[in-house]
């Protein structure tokens, strides 16, 4: 019984009050929230905290879910339709706009071909968006040019499962973490980018006798609290496992009796993993040392009980299906699956990414987990859709598909609810894509992305808030999405869109009214000829995905709809009565035709590109802990700009030293797809030979950060998902004769947009009232000076203008007000002698500046220096990492729990306490040197 209904209305004489219950819009752990919007004379105020009774977080929210509410303004938004690019946009109808893009999909088709269209989709879609496309180009236009991006995260996985499986299964539960003795953590800084998961792992750890694992090139958060590191070389996954195959066999530790009753081809296996059968040879090819190797090892072997989280470390490689593959031959070979805290896990980025797999949401696949290349599934899906056309062969996935608009192919796509100009691999080739192709439609909530600036018909889409339909996360656990706030002015859901265009091409089946209606669809298909045993007649296929318990659900049911996961086999009598599975292949059957798992060859094979005399260092992309995609989204909110402020470049000090580079300057990193200008970060959390850089930064938010047009395209030849963990680079000073930072009053900020361009580097940073850029340029600081009123447009009477110059020491400060509130200030100065940035933030609050604040800002410091608190560390309350070293030093603490009763860090969301930990190790590593 939940504690809050799933909408609850409470009032009183002035306000009212409406809880909602829905899903958090970010990563594939898929949290509950609960979002109140409390209605008062002067407005809406929201907020969103984590719902206790969601088996996914149980009130956990990380820094992101916790910061929701600040990214649900209008500010950004398209709101209406808008037809036309550059200078000649205007505004448009739905009517208009879905009439013309009709006509013009209808006309590629008759003169070029059905497979001149295509559609790009993405894993934000809620399953009910996805499935409707999904229908509209599979079983009507008669393509399988539809892809997602969740190509680029978990396609690999989905392609290893059905190689393994027979039929893309994550086989475990979130509980299985917690029921285990060894957690390994592959290509995974779970505590950024699942950070609600690994509280759970590690809360578990603290519970019981439970061994974590860390297999990855960097030492992450996550490594805080393992038991042990392994600091793998980037593109030795295969070698590691296949080493761990041989390991497992030679020493006897095969489960005979399950892989003789369930699996097949294990020969094939050790035929192929035989060149590690020797583990120095796998220790000096992986780069991890011998000991560690055999600790890693001999825990896995002995160990009864062990969960392989796996994720885009492993994915993102043109290996990424064998790697896979090789991880789940390990458990094949133990038996380590299919019970209690047994399993492999691939953990998914996106919050809707196994429900895009659900219905087919990748090129290569059919709804309701059924494949384009089997007739028998074919037939089955276009009867029940009665659709005129049906995909017979499989799509352009992500990377090709955008080769092929630019090769003239495909003459018009639609994208939706994403931003390849960002986030594919080699990106000016998509730039150059979409500039040429001659119809480009695209649905989302932010009228400026660098993917937008391309589009034709630009169209409204629904917001997180907005939004109502199911999500599927990385457990197969589907949960409601509920909108708590209306569609605001022409916005539309992506279903609907697509409708539009369907009925104007003359197809029925797209009278849909409700998300309601389309899920009920949805689980009829799925139950569609599918036998509940695994045997396959002349006319049934039997899939573990089957939601027949959810089939004919009323709309109230579909609205109350608790988190439940897939398969749900029985009538659920208005889902009071619905049976879920957590641990599949408990009764050892598999979805290949004899009913067996196979083990499947993988050998180790190195990366296509290899470190040259030209780029000798290795590139790995990821993510960062308070960021999300291409930052459409979490940059509206100041608590999460200012943990990593600036896109960066992490390297080693000796590479440091070897390039001639320093910490905190500006570098280029290239190679041959392309180069970007980031900010220095040494650190020895990373290798020798290898550089870190995170994938958010996008051109409305940085000068030249878009890290994916340096990643090179080649992709896995099974899934089609690129390698964005191994990119040979260079890296070298970027010159400027001067940097420093500028601070303009938010809402003003288009005010100096055109001088930004003008610069050689700057990086866009929200703050609290304030928009923060960093600069550097080449031109002279005299040059500023003499025009500062151009570069600083406010030179009517009104303003006040406070400056200090110093050219001797390449030092200029300005600031601007108005009727005594601050409007801007500029800072051009070396580094070290620049101001501290959250110090000069706070004084924007200020409905009026004193003379002592006056003369504070114009020397770049308070007057009463106090001590900068440092890099932010705890984004929930503001604590730098300089306080809780003092803290933790003048305290004598010990544990993360002493540093939130003195400071409150890590007290609310805990997506810092990784951090806390690790500086809590090295003061104590201090103290004992």
């Amino acid at each position: 019984m939940n504690t809050i209904p799933l909408v609850q209305l409470q009032s009183d004489t002035s306000n009212l009050i409406r809880h909602t219950q829905t899903t958090c819009p970010y990563c594939g752990v898929g949290c509950g929230v609960t979002a109140t919007v409390e209605e008062t004379k002067s407005g809406k105020k929201i907020s969103v905290t984590g719902d206790e009774t969601h088996p996914s977080n149980f009130g956990r929210l990380c820094i992101k879910g916790s910061r929701l509410a600040d990214t649900l303004g209008l500010e950004t938004r398209v709101l209406q339709p808008m037809s036309g690019r550059g200078a000649a946009r205007h505004a448009t109808t739905w009517e208009h706009a879905t009439d013309e893009i009709a006509k013009r999909f209808q006309a590629c088709i008759d003169e070029h071909g059905k497979d001149s269209v295509a559609f790009y989709v993405s894993g934000q879609l809620l399953t009910e968006d996805y499935y409707v496309v999904n229908k509209f180009v599979k079983g009507y236009l008669g393509t399988a040019n539809i892809d997602t991006n969740s190509r680029l995260c978990m396609s690999s996985a989905v392609a290893a499962h059905k190689r393994s499986f027979g039929e893309d299964l994550v086989p475990a539960s979130y509980t299985d973490f917690e029921q285990t003795n060894l957690v390994v953590l592959v290509g995974s800084n779970t505590a950024w980018c699942h950070p609600v998961l690994y509280q759970r792992i590690m809360q578990a750890k603290a519970e019981r006798d439970l061994t974590v694992v860390v297999i990855d090139p960097r030492y992450t958060a996550t490594c805080e609290q393992a038991d042990l590191h392994l600091p793998i070389l980037p593109g030795q996954d295969v070698t590691l496992f296949n080493g761990l195959l041989q390991y497992l066999h030679q020493h006897d530790h095969t489960d005979h009796a399950f892989v003789n009753a369930h699996t097949i081809q294990l020969q094939y296996a050790l035929d192929a993993s035989l060149a590690q059968a020797n583990l120095n040879d796998v220790a000096e090819k992986t780069g991890i040392s011998l000991d560690k190797l055999e600790q890693f090892y001999a825990l896995f072997a002995r160990l009864d009980k062990v969960m392989t989280l796996f994720s885009m470390g492993v994915n993102q490689s043109s290996q990424g299906v064998n790697k896979a593959n090789s991880i789940i031959n390990c458990h094949l070979l133990t038996g380590k699956i299919g019970r209690p805290g047994a399993a492999p896990f691939s953990m998914t980025g996106q919050p809707n990414a196994m429900g895009g797999r659900e219905v087919g949401g990748l090129a290569n696949m059919l709804a309701a987990h059924m494949e384009i290349e089997q007739p028998l599934h074919r037939q089955i899906t276009q009867q029940f859709w009665n659709s005129p056309s049906i995909a017979t062969q499989p799509g352009l996935k992500a990377v090709d598909l955008f080769q092929a608009i630019e090769q003239g192919k495909i003459k018009a796509i639609w994208i939706m609810a994403t931003n390849p100009v960002v986030s594919l691999p080699n990106a000016d080739q998509v730039k150059r894509a979409l500039e040429a192709c001659e119809l480009v439609v695209v649905s989302d909530i932010s009228e400026y992305t660098d993917t937008t600036a391309y589009a034709d018909f630009l169209l409204p889409a629904l917001g997180w808030g907005e939004k109502d339909g199911t999500v599927t996360n990385s457990e197969r656990r589907i949960s409601r999405q509920r909108a708590f706030l209306d569609a605001p002015v022409q916005a539309k859901a992506d279903w609907w869109a697509v409708c539009q265009v369907a009925k104007k091409m003359q197809f029925d089946g797209f009278e849909f009214q409700s998300a309601a209606e389309i899920f009920d669809e949805h689980a009829q298909l799925s139950a569609t000829a599918n036998l509940v045993t695994n045997i396959q007649t002349e006319n049934s296929v039997f899939r573990y995905f089957n939601l027949s318990g959810l089939v004919g659900l009323s709309t109230k049911a579909y609205n109350e709809l608790k988190p439940i996961q897939w398969p749900v086999l029985h009538n659920s009598n208005e889902n009071d009565k619905a049976i879920n599975q957590q641990q599949l292949f408990q009764s050892g059957v598999y979805n290949h035709s004899n009913q067996k798992a196979k083990f499947i060859a993988t050998p180790a094979i190195d990366a296509v590109h290899a470190p040259s005399k030209a780029f000798p260092l290795i590139l790995n992309t990821g993510r960062i802990r308070d960021q999300w995609h291409t930052m459409t989204r979490t940059a509206l909110s100041a608590h999460l700009t200012s943990h990593r402020a600036e896109p960066y470049c992490e390297i080693h000090p000796q590479d440091a030293l070897k390039y001639g580079v320093q910490h905190g300057s500006l570098i280029e990193v290239k190679s041959q797809w392309g180069s970007c200008v980031l900010r220095l970060s040494v650190s020895d959390s990373i290798r020798r030979g290898q550089i870190f850089v995170p994938i958010h930064w996008s051109e409305q938010h940085a000068s030249d950060a878009r890290i994916g047009k340096v990643v090179n395209p080649v992709v896995d030849a099974i899934s089609g998902e690129p390698e964005f963990k191994h990119t040979p680079v260079m890296l070298q000073p970027f010159y400027t004769h001067w940097q420093g930072c500028l601070f303009v009053r938010e809402g003003m900020e288009h005010l100096i947009a055109s001088q930004l361009q003008q610069l050689a580097w700057w990086t866009k940073v929200k703050m609290t009232k304030v928009i923060r850029y960093e600069i550097a340029d080449r031109s002279r600081i005299e040059d500023i000076q003499n025009n500062l009123k151009t570069f600083l447009p406010f030179d009517d009477a009104s303003y006040e203008w406070l400056n200090l110059s110093d050219t001797s020491t390449q030092l200029s400060h300005s600031v601007v007000l108005k009727d005594g509130i601050l409007i801007a200030s500029l800072y051009i100065a070396p580094l070290e002698m620049l101001p501290d940035r959250d110090w000069v933030a706070t004084l924007f609050k200020r409905e009026r500046l004193s003379a002592l604040h006056r003369k504070a800002l114009l020397a770049g410091m308070p007057i009463n220096v106090r001590n900068n608190d440092g890099p932010l560390v705890c984004s929930c309350f503001k604590v730098g990492k300089n306080k809780i070293v003092d803290t933790i030093k003048a305290q004598n603490i010990v544990h993360e729990k002493q540093v939130t009763a003195c400071l409150k860090a890590g007290g609310n969301c805990g997506s810092c306490l990784p951090e806390i930990r690790g500086l809590i190790k090295a003061c104590q590593q201090e103290i004992d040197a």
